[in-house]
C-alpha cells in the first residue's frame, strides 16, 4: 500500500484529489495538509511514501516545503502539482529534489500513473510539460526570464510577490532580515528591475500568477 499525503492550500482540490485516490487500489491517503509548513509537520508525523506538492501556496510554498520534507524524509517521493506547465518551475523542483512534474490540467489518470512510476523509481513530468521542456532550446526569445534565478532566489521572489516582508521572510525561510535583502537586490539586479512592483508586473507577464492573486 503507497501512503499518499495531500498538500494544497484548497480545500476544493484536496477534496477532489482524495477522491480520485480513494478508489485506485493499492493506494492510501495518509493526511492533508494546506501549507508547506503544515506539510513539513505531516512528514514528519505520518512517514508518507508520496507527496502530492502544490507549488505555489501561502508561506513559504512548494519548492521550499520540498526542500525541507526530503530533509526530514530523504527517500519520500515529492510530485509537485502546478497550473503552471513552462519554465522556471519544474526545472526548479527538480533541482529542490522532486520526482514528478504534473500538470492541474492533466487527466486524473496520469496522477495515478506519475504516482506509481515515481514509486518504482522513474522520474516523470506531463507529457505537455515534457515538450514544452523539450521545445525550449528551439525558443530562446520565449524563454521565462526568473529561469536565470537560484532556487532560493526563486522563493524569495515569490515571496516578495505575495507581499511579505523581509522579516516575515527571514522567519519563515530562517534567514536573517539582512540575508533576504541581499537575495532581494540580486533578484533586482539580473532581471533588471527596480522595486517590488515590477517585479510582480514581470511575474504576471510571464504566467507565474494571475493578477487578480496579487490584487
Amino acid at each position: 500500500m503507497i501512503k499518499v499525503l495531500i498538500v494544497d492550500d484548497h480545500q476544493m482540490v484536496r477534496f477532489g484529489t482524495r477522491r480520485l485516490l480513494e478508489d485506485e487500489s493499492g493506494l492510501q491517503i495518509i493526511g492533508e495538509a494546506s501549507s508547506g509548513e503544515e506539510a513539513i509537520e505531516a512528514v514528519d508525523a505520518l512517514n508518507p511514501q508520496v507527496i502530492l506538492m502544490d507549488v505555489q501556496m501561502p508561506g513559504i510554498g512548494g519548492l521550499e516545503a520540498t526542500r525541507r520534507c526530503l530533509r526530514i524524509a530523504p527517500d519520500v517521493k515529492v510530485i509537485a502539482l502546478s497550473m503552471h506547465d513552462g519554465e522556471p518551475f519544474p526545472s526548479k523542483l527538480f533541482e529542490a529534489g522532486a520526482k514528478g512534474y504534473v500538470s492541474k490540467r492533466s487527466d486524473p489518470e496520469e496522477l495515478i500513473l506519475a504516482i506509481r512510476k515515481v514509486m518504482a523509481g522513474q522520474r516523470y513530468i506531463s507529457t505537455d510539460i515534457a515538450q514544452n521542456l523539450a521545445l525550449r532550446p528551439f525558443a530562446e526569445a520565449q524563454q521565462s526570464p526568473f529561469e536565470q534565478l537560484s532556487g532560493r532566489e526563486m522563493q524569495i521572489a515569490l515571496m516578495v510577490i505575495r507581499g511579505m516582508g523581509a522579516a516575515e521572510m527571514g522567519k519563515k525561510l530562517i534567514l536573517s532580515p539582512k540575508t533576504v535583502n541581499s537575495y532581494r537586490y540580486r533578484i533586482f539586479e539580473k532581471l533588471d528591475l527596480k522595486n517590488d512592483v515590477e517585479l510582480t508586473k514581470l511575474a504576471i507577464q510571464h504566467g507565474l500568477l494571475e493578477a487578480e492573486s496579487v490584487a
